[in-house]
């Protein structure tokens, strides 16, 4: 077996000619089998299968015959064994480890010389996300302290030959200046304000998201809107949030406002005042006197004596 081994060092440097050389793609979780013929021989010969992976010594994986063999080399992922004519490698739902470069040899231990028989590099792809672009709207007004700010992004999806679920979570990060890395602000699960579908793709549908605070001048920076699906973090593109200090003619302004205000609360109070009062009136009446030459008919003078506000 460390002969095997060696020889099996020597490969790189050792052309291969005629050997046939095959490239398979598979999804992770998907099942595999490599196949190498196994012509009957009388020379006594094995037939091996060898897996080569980038940083690792050469593995051997399993042995047989070129006679019929009933031994199976089984593992809970891998499986060789004989078959009729073949000798096969089956992978039991690949793993992004088995990625690598698979040979079957041939190995003459009486003669002491070796055949490659067949190879196959063997890539076993991620999951793709179904994220296609995460898009961020930049901010059209000025902002200053105390001003409550809407940050929002909008998230394409394609489910369309996407091998990825459609569970993500959405993340916004600050980056503010002076700061090595972003901070993390805040975090969500499958929880859109809205989502909208394609009418002319089925698979394609766009979801917005938003985020809100009230901003201080210690808030500026660059905020990001990040998607996380299937093992990758998609960024947007980023939106500017920066905080506007108001200047003396914004505080003149203010104050100018704040002033014109009140005198028209003051001028609306007086108004009110004045249609508000109400007058109480004394009647006074003048008997008749004894004597009749003193007498003046009855007379009724009206006094106001005091007003009431309501």
């Amino acid at each position: 077996m460390l002969i095997i081994l060696c020889l099996v060092l020597m490969l790189r440097a050792v052309c291969t000619y005629g050997l046939h050389f095959e490239a398979k793609t598979v999804d992770i979780g998907q099942n595999v089998t490599l196949a190498c013929s196994r012509p009957p021989s009388k020379q006594g010969t094995s037939l091996y299968w060898i897996r080569l992976i980038s940083g690792s010594w050469p593995e051997v994986l399993g042995e047989t015959y070129d006679f019929d063999y009933d031994g199976v080399n089984e593992t809970p992922h891998m499986t060789t064994k004989q078959e009729p004519g073949t000798f096969i490698l089956k992978i039991k739902k690949a793993e992004l480890t088995d990625t690598g470069v698979y040979y079957c040899m041939k190995v003459n231990s009486v003669q002491l010389n070796m055949e490659f028989v067949t190879g196959s590099f063997l890539r076993v792809k991620e999951p793709e996300p179904d994220i296609t672009e995460v898009i961020q709207v930049p901010l059209s007004d000025p902002v200053h302290p105390g001003d409550s700010v809407a940050l929002q992004c909008s998230v394409l999806f394609d489910s369309q030959n996407k091998t990825c679920p459609a569970d993500h979570r959405v993340f916004w990060f600050r980056a503010g200046s002076g700061e090595s890395h972003p901070s993390l602000l805040y975090s969500d699960r499958n929880s859109a304000d809205k989502c909208e579908s394609s009418p002319a793709a089925r698979s394609t549908h766009r979801c917005f998201y938003s985020f809100s605070k009230n901003v201080s001048s210690s808030d500026a920076g660059t905020y990001y809107c990040a998607v996380a699906a299937c093992g990758e973090i998609t960024f947007g593109n980023g939106t500017r949030l920066d905080i506007e200090d108001l200047s003396m003619w914004d505080l003149q302004k203010a104050n100018t406002a704040l002033f014109v205000s009140c005198a028209a609360l003051a001028a609306s109070l007086i108004v009110r005042t004045e249609e508000s009062l109400v007058y109480s009136v004394a009647t006074f009446t003048k008997k008749k006197g004894k004597r009749k030459e003193n007498t003046r008919p009855a007379g009724e003078e009206t006094v106001y004596s005091r007003a009431r506000q309501l």
